[in-house]
């Protein structure tokens, strides 16, 4: 989840332009950014976005942008801790790894390499009327997206308020290696190397892919307040359909005391349906308060796995006093999320209750990012414009993730052991714009 924050923010920091460069339409404007996040022992990743807009003669507008990113590390395979070591066969089915007693077990062989391609079209249709239309392309090495979206605004009231209508459908297939496990199946450990190990892994596999559909849809309406003050409202409504489920996430099954039994693959819904409600407001202060832009923001999600989460963001543009005739300005960040457990989210379960029939009525997932948490960022963005007219910034955030118990008894086994760690990254970005 950091990650994602982390890269969905790379372009979309709201730098403000100055008036001349808004003039500027019938060249290609670009922006890129490489990004750099680091959980430490866990999740590294490079992020490198290439965007370039060019604006055509009846205002219609293009859009191509280029993502390329690499991640490296480990990421939690969903087990819980352990006074003692243990021992996973790695997704591929192919070797093992081990866990160190006391530490969260971490999956070493997390590594992929992904590339995204977007393209937009924007034109006005008739006076007032705004419409676009856009492609979505990104590859994984066992992961394949699909895309297009469009979107119509309308606006009235002297331009003052816009009403826009979004959608957008998605279809990804994945192709993890070693296939798709079988819910429920219990991971095998021993020797891979021996005659039998092929055939007895195929046992607890459905399948070598899965896919998964995905359809928007995004009402929104934007109204200027006065000549300092602009204000946002958007509502979502999400349709996720097939494949839902993790397939390198595992649950443990422990005895009544805490010690792990057995390891067992996780099993989701195959369909989730999400809604969400956002406001956002940005207020221009007077240059008694040095002309700073305070850009704040609320959302509210539910869906029917009963997560809910809130999120609370702010920015506060500060110009500073020029100086060698560059301008250049100061832009501290905070955010505040707050998220709630989907109703099959269990951090482990007991020999016995992973019952084995009816498995519909017996969705189970150990994956801390559907669990109950709460997570803050605050960082900091400085940047300034060059003598040639164009723009460099650098950002520096600090982002500490805190899951927590959401009522599940802890056997005595696990008592003095760290079952929710924190997790903390480091997010560095460089950004360059340029005509």
């Amino acid at each position: 989840m950091a990650l994602s924050l982390a890269a969905g923010a790379l372009l979309g920091t709201g730098v403000i332009v100055n008036d001349a460069k808004a003039e500027v339409l019938k060249d290609w404007q670009f922006e890129s950014a490489f990004l750099f996040y680091s959980e430490g022992e866990r999740v590294t990743a490079a992020e490198l976005i290439v965007s370039g807009n060019k604006t055509f003669a009846n205002d219609e507008i293009l859009n191509l942008k280029l993502t390329i990113d690499s991640l490296t590390g480990a990421s939690a395979n969903g087990a819980v801790v352990q006074a003692q070591a243990q021992t996973f066969t790695r997704p591929s089915g192919e070797g093992q790894y081990i866990t160190p007693a006391g530490e969260t077990p971490l999956d070493d062989t997390f590594k992929d390499t992904r590339v995204q391609l977007n393209a937009q079209w924007t034109q006005p249709l008739a006076e007032n009327y705004t419409a676009s239309i856009g492609g979505h392309f990104s590859k994984e090495f066992d992961y394949l997206s699909l895309g297009v979206n469009g979107n119509l605004a309308v606006d009235f009231y002297k331009k003052n308020s816009t009403i826009s209508l979004g959608l957008s459908h998605f279809q990804d297939t994945f192709t993890p290696m070693g296939g798709i496990p079988k819910p429920y199946a219990e991971m095998l450990i021993g020797d891979s190397s021996s005659v039998s190990w092929d055939e007895e892994f195929a046992k607890t596999r459905i399948g070598s892919s899965e896919k998964k559909v995905t359809s928007d849809v995004l009402l929104g309406f934007t109204q200027v307040i006065n000549r300092r003050m602009i204000t946002q409202f958007n509502y979502s409504y999400s349709m996720v359909r097939g494949y839902l489920t993790d397939p390198f996430k595992i649950v443990s099954v422990l005895d009544q005391q805490g010690t792990v039994q057995d390891y067992i693959y996780e099993y989701r819904p195959d369909e989730r349906n999400k809604q969400s409600t956002f406001a956002q407001a940005k207020y221009h202060f007077d240059q008694n308060l040095l002309n700073s832009v305070l850009d704040i923001s609320y959302r509210y999600m539910w869906d029917d796995w009963q997560i809910k989460s809130h999120t609370l963001d702010s920015t506060l543009y500060m110009p500073l006093s020029s100086r060698f005739g560059k301008q250049s300005y100061l832009q501290p960040h905070i955010r505040y999320y707050q998220q709630s457990a989907a109703e099959f989210y269990r951090p482990y379960t007991f020999s016995g209750q992973e019952s084995h029939a009816s498995p519909e009525e017996n969705y189970i997932s150990a994956d801390y990012r559907i669990g109950e948490m709460d997570a803050v960022t605050l960082g900091v963005k400085y940047g300034f414009s060059l003598n040639n007219g164009n723009d460099f910034s650098v950002r520096l955030e600090y982002y500490r993730q805190m899951p927590s118990n959401a009522g599940f008894d802890e056997p005595s086994e696990l008592s003095n052991l760290t079952v929710y760690p924190v997790v903390q990254a480091v997010i560095f970005q460089l950004s360059y714009s340029f005509l």
